[in-house]
């Protein structure tokens, strides 16, 4: 949900940034089945969710802070011969507006839980915006992390 939020006596001037747009985010859980940068110092998360059968690429996180990287690294390992995701996708995978035509590489791992701060705009398959990464979850099962509800459609 996303609205605005303006004084009570305030009227709309057009071409004028008076009002405050307020998203409305949710803390979720998905995979993290690759990372953009190296595996020691990843600069964002790629996130995936389960959907029709198999593991989609569903967003990125925004860059990850200098500390963030260092956790979320300790975390990553090299991943098995039969991982989900290729090793370069579109640019338009991670984000639906950018102009970029280069494929981006992805830095395959081990997939790994980890908990994100996600707004509600949801596409059908991926999320508009990036995500906010906010810890690894190493104790839970990525087979486990399922479509949150809202999200279903």
């Amino acid at each position: 949900m996303t609205g605005n939020v303006k004084g009570a006596g305030q009227q709309y001037e057009g071409g004028v940034r008076q009002w405050l747009k307020v998203k409305h985010r949710d803390d979720i859980h998905v995979v993290c089945a690759a990372v953009i940068g190296r595996r020691d110092r990843p600069s964002a998360v790629v996130a995936g969710l389960p959907m029709h059968d198999r593991l989609w690429i569903v967003g990125r996180t925004s860059p990850l802070s200098a500390a963030a990287s260092r956790a979320l690294a300790a975390h990553l390992h090299i991943p098995r011969p039969d991982h989900p995701w290729p090793e370069q996708i579109s640019p338009g995978m991670l984000d639906r507006f950018t102009k970029d035509k280069e494929p981006v590489h992805l830095t395959r791992v081990e997939p790994i839980v980890v908990e994100v701060s996600a707004d509600v705009a949801w596409s059908g398959r991926s999320f508009r915006h990036p995500l906010r990464y906010l810890r690894a979850r190493p104790e839970l099962n990525p087979d486990e992390v399922q479509l949150p509800e809202h999200l279903r459609g």
